[in-house]
Order: structure tokens, then sequence, then C-alpha cells
């Protein structure tokens, strides 16, 4: 069989996809996934803490039998803060985490706002957040002690996306009345 009709026939990795709720058995997995993805990765304690607040919600992202990314986002009074979410290297741009930020907001779903810090440097990060509209709101210099880099802070209040997209629909029909008449 060809190599591009092996393609064509292969099953859509996306597919394939499932996300649930993180469990203690998945921190291996979830330590070896940390470590490739960050200089300065979490120590297995810090998600055993987030995995023990009943208020947080943490994320699996498994493809087959096998984790390929995580989300542990922890809730404080009233506001969400995404504190960590990652992919392993070979599953990345593949919509895991996308996946899993949009199974955080249906559990979350309360209408909270959401909070995140993210190094400046990481503009694929940042441009999938602001697809989810969050928008930036700020800097926190020297965040990250492993290079001093920044993080920027960004927010998505989703009171004031479901204003703007009432807003952006009202805009529409105007436009298309304002055309028709």
């Amino acid at each position: 069989m060809s190599e591009t009709l092996e393609r064509e026939l292969a099953p859509d990795p996306q597919s394939l996809l499932q996300s649930r709720r993180l469990a203690y058995s998945d921190l291996p997995a979830v330590i070896a996934i940390e470590r490739r993805s960050f200089p300065t990765p979490w120590s297995l304690a810090m998600f055993v803490l987030e995995l023990s607040k009943p208020s947080g919600i943490c994320l699996a992202a498994r493809i087959d039998d096998r984790l390929v990314g995580y989300l542990v986002c922890s809730r404080y009074d009233q506001v969400w803060h995404l504190m960590n979410v990652a992919v392993a290297p070979e599953h990345r741009r593949a919509g895991v985490a996308r996946q899993l930020i949009g199974r955080l907001f249906e559990e979350a779903g309360d209408g909270l706002p959401f909070t995140l810090e993210v190094r400046v440097s990481n503009r694929e990060a940042i441009v999938m957040y602001e697809r989810f509209g969050f928008r930036s709101a700020g800097v926190r210099r020297r965040y990250y002690h492993d290079n001093g880099e920044d993080a920027l802070i960004m927010w998505l209040d989703p009171k004031q996306s479901e204003l703007a997209s009432m807003s952006d629909s009202a805009r529409v029909r105007d436009a298309s009345r304002t055309r028709r008449g």
C-alpha cells in the first residue's frame, strides 16, 4: 500500500482524542510530559496538591490508552486560574490543548472569569489563548525563575465575551439592514 493511501486511510488523531478528569494514577505520565515541556517543571508534590483540591479542575487528554496532555486549573473565590497546560511534544499542534481548554470551560460553566500567565516568548500559546477570547492585561516582570523571562497576564471574562459576541451579532445584523436599505 502506498504511503499516501495509508495516510488517507489512517484515522484522524483528533477523533481518537478523549479527555477526562486527571487521576493520581496519571501522575507518572504527567511528570514525564512536564519534564519534556518546561525548563522548571512542577514537582510531583505540586500535582498531588492540585489534584487534592476539591474545587479545582484537572484534566487528562488521552489517545488510545496513552496520556498525551493535561491541564490544571484552580478556583480561587470568584476566579479560575489556569495554572498548567502541557502536551507531549509529538502531539503538539494537533488540537490537544484546545480540546482540554474547551472541556475546562464546559466543566467550569459558572460564568466566572479565568486568568493565566504565559511566557511572553510563547507566541503559539498566546495566539491559542486569544482565540478562546483571553486578552492581555499586563506583564509580571521576571516571573520565570529559570531565565528571568516576563509573563504575560491574560484574562477571559465569559460575561464580557458574551456581551462582545452579542454586540458583534448586533453590528452584523445592523450592517446587513443598512446594506438592504
